[in-house]
């Protein structure tokens, strides 16, 4: 009878253990998080093989902690210089499918307005696991940083950089804070004349330093505009990007300007300005610097 108790006491204490090793190993909850078009992204572990396909989504992945999962990038991803011996996989004027497809991506980075909405669709259409991302303020970098580190599985070194870029970006908000709004003309190309309405990221960098957006009303995100209608809005700086420099000479000829009278005329890097990245604070220094100087009396 006590030889029968006892193996009854030990098969009903091992008994868990015997449940517990049938059902295997318990698995991770999925990774969720939502992109830049409402789309809700699912993956059963954290992405190990990236592409992507923007320049702006190749420095993000990077800043994230992911460099080690990038397997390819567009053909305008020059920064960090590590991403040079990278295959390339394209551009905004299409993309080469078959060799995304022959990489075997975890997930697919791109961006909405730069991408062609058909190479995307067939991406998913494949079966191919897509972020999109449409960047269009400054807040916008530090919060997709964070998703990025929670799908790539790297959530401390995105959460780092993100708070990293929020307090050098209150620095900034705090230089301005109160200063007299500066109007600004940001010319993005120079014939036809191309600039950035109010929505574009290079608009909130100009609110940021206390610039005022002389064509931010006009509806298009990159609206061309006359020659006549810069001399009507008159502006107190022109800064330009991308614009060779016999053009950006020219603005000289137009001596009734402020920005000529006063010689606030400035040329930036367009990887500092209109790419969605860390780096675009390095911009907003120079821009929030020019500001400053144009509100000095003359």
């Amino acid at each position: 009878m006590r030889l029968r108790l006892t193996a009854a006491l030990v098969a009903a204490s091992t008994a868990p253990l015997v449940v517990s090793f049938l059902a295997g190993p318990v698995r991770a909850e999925p990774i969720r998080a939502r992109d830049d078009r409402g789309m809700q992204l699912v993956l059963n572990a954290p992405a190990q093989r990236i592409v992507t396909l923007a320049p702006n989504l190749t420095e993000l992945i990077h800043a994230a902690g992911g460099a080690a999962s990038l397997v390819a990038v567009d053909s305008s991803s020059n920064y960090p210089p590590a991403v040079a011996n990278l295959p390339r996989i394209g551009d905004a004027a299409g993309l080469d499918l078959e060799r995304i497809l022959a990489l075997h991506p975890d997930l697919v980075f791109g961006w909405s307005s730069g991408n062609k909405p058909s190479d995307i669709a067939r991406l998913e259409q494949l079966g191919v696991k897509v972020f999109l991302s449409e960047p269009r303020r400054l807040t916008d970098i530090p919060r997709t940083l964070r998703v990025m580190g929670t799908l790539l599985g790297t959530a401390g070194v995105g959460e780092k950089q993100a708070r990293a870029f929020e307090r050098r970006l209150q620095s900034l908000h705090t230089l301005a804070a109160g200063a007299r709004a500066v109007s600004v003309f940001f010319e993005v190309w120079h014939q036809p004349l191309i600039t950035v309405n109010g929505q574009h990221l290079i608009s909130d960098v100009l609110t940021l330093c206390g610039g005022s957006n002389v064509f931010g009303s006009l509806p298009a995100l990159a609206p061309s505009v006359s020659l006549e209608s810069v001399l009507l809005a008159d502006p107190e700086v022109i800064i330009a990007t991308d614009v060779p420099r016999e053009a950006l000479a020219a603005w000289n000829r137009t001596a009734r300007l402020r920005a000529v009278q006063r010689r606030q005329i400035y040329e930036l890097h367009p990887d500092l300005i209109t790419r969605a990245t860390p780096r675009v604070l390095e911009g907003a220094e120079k821009i929030c610097r020019w500001l400053a100087a144009a509100r000095q009396p003359p």
